[in-house]
């Protein structure tokens, strides 16, 4: 295993728009059953909206995280279909995505409104993850460190460094997302490093090495101990691996 330096791992499944209620709380029985007391680890899911007050309720009595998988950044007003953070926390989640490639690049979320949403985030005691990550174009062009320094800065900007310690960042080359192909350890590594420098640059030596820095994309029971053994990973956001028991419990005990 990689050296945290204090980092406890985070393996969290992003269950995007899949499975329906049953089937969501019978996979929350399954990883419950599983995680013992989570001292080592720590573990979150990501359902849908509609499905989170019943994974909360079923995943209570366990240090099974719950987030959600989107917020907006006002706490209520004329913003249909919106939901906000406030709301997130009311119905028991812990923590919640921002800037998920998806929501960037299908339903083009500007990167000006990651900032705003990290922010509302924390006022309501939500604990973000930031995703940031380059297209296959964007990376054929030299461009991944630019387009990730941008997204940091965005989605942190204003932040002290004691907020900044609450954030955890993942980092998602759009083009490992969902094709099969992951970044290698050390393509990971390389651009793991160069966000660990950056936040080190925005907050401080201090709370750059608190900070958790996730891999996402094509994460499976194969590569995961790979990635997890590379300096910097601290963790990995899952994504269809995450919607079978039998895919997601070996990742979670990836070195068990």
């Amino acid at each position: 295993m990689a050296d945290f330096t204090g980092r406890k791992p985070y393996i969290a499944g992003n269950w995007k728009m899949n499975l329906d209620r049953m089937t969501a709380l019978d996979l929350v029985k399954t990883i419950k059953g599983r995680l013992g007391d989570g001292d080592d680890r720590e573990v979150a899911v990501f359902p849908s909206f509609v499905y989170l007050a019943d994974v909360v309720a079923v995943a209570q009595g366990s240090p099974l995280g719950v987030g959600a998988q989107n917020l907006y950044f006002e706490e209520k007003g004329a913003f249909t279909g919106e939901v906000s953070a406030p709301m997130l926390r009311d119905v028991g989640a812990t923590r919640v995505l921002v800037g998920h490639s998806e929501r960037r690049h299908i339903f083009k979320e500007p990167n000006d409104v990651m900032g705003p949403k990290v922010a509302a985030a924390l006022k309501a005691d939500l604990l973000p993850i930031l995703c940031v990550g380059e297209t296959l174009e964007e990376r054929k062009a030299g461009r991944t460190r630019q387009v990730v320094d941008k997204q940091l800065k965005a989605g942190l900007a204003g932040l002290t460094p004691e907020q900044a310690h609450r954030v955890t960042i993942a980092y998602e080359p759009v083009w490992a997302i969902g094709t099969g192909v992951n970044a290698t350890p050390e393509q990971a590594g390389e651009v793991h490093a160069f966000i660990r420098g950056k936040l080190k640059d925005l907050f401080g030596i201090d709370a750059s090495q608190g900070i958790r820095i996730l891999y996402g994309g094509s994460v499976k029971p194969d590569n995961v101990k790979d990635l997890m053994a590379v300096e910097d990973v601290d963790g990995v956001l899952v994504g269809g691996a995450s919607l079978k028991p039998d895919l997601f419990l070996p990742i979670i005990e990836f070195d068990r």
